[in-house]
C-alpha cells in the first residue's frame, strides 16, 4: 500500500523534464527491475542547486521517488545534497513498500552522479562522494528477486 505523499508525487510530480546545459547530469538504472532515472542539476558559482530536474522511466514509486529527490535537493548547498539518502526519501514520502525501496536507492544513486558529473566537469572533489554505479545492482551475487 502507497502512502498519501508517494501517491500525490506519483500522479503530479514535480520538476519533471530536462536543464539545458545542466551542471550535472547523472543516470542510473537497476537492470533486474527496468528503472532508468535521469536527474538533472543546475548548480550557481556557490554551489547552491537552483534548480532539478528529472526524467525517470519506471514503475509509480520510481516517478515518486525522483520527483521527492528533487525537491529535497532543490536550494540546497552540494555538501546538503549529498546527505539525501534512500531513507531521507522515504521518509519524505511517509515510507514505501519493501519491494519499492529500491526506488529510492536509485534516487539517491541518480543524485549522486549528477553530482559526480559537475564535479568532473569542474575539476573538483565533493567530500564523500565516490564515482556512483550506472546500475544499483552492481556487483552484487544472487540478490533475492523482489
Amino acid at each position: 500500500m502507497y502512502s498519501e505523499k508517494v501517491m500525490d508525487h506519483f500522479q503530479n510530480p514535480r520538476n519533471v523534464g530536462e536543464i539545458e546545459n545542466a551542471s550535472g547530469i547523472g543516470t542510473v538504472g537497476n537492470a533486474k527491475c527496468g528503472d532508468i532515472m535521469r536527474i538533472y542539476l543546475d548548480i550557481d558559482e556557490n554551489g547552491v542547486i537552483r534548480d532539478c530536474k528529472f526524467k525517470t522511466f519506471g514503475c509509480g514509486a520510481a516517478v515518486a521517488t525522483s520527483s521527492m529527490a528533487t525537491e529535497l535537493v532543490k536550494g540546497k548547498s552540494i555538501e546538503e545534497a549529498m546527505k539525501v539518502t534512500n531513507k531521507a526519501v522515504m521518509e519524505a514520502l511517509d515510507g514505501l513498500p519493501p519491494v519499492k525501496v529500491h526506488c529510492s536507492l536509485l534516487a539517491e544513486e541518480a543524485i549522486h552522479a549528477a553530482l559526480w558529473d559537475y564535479a568532473k566537469k569542474h575539476g573538483i572533489e565533493i567530500k564523500g562522494l565516490e564515482q556512483p554505479k550506472t546500475d544499483i545492482h552492481e556487483g552484487e551475487e544472487d540478490e533475492e528477486e523482489y
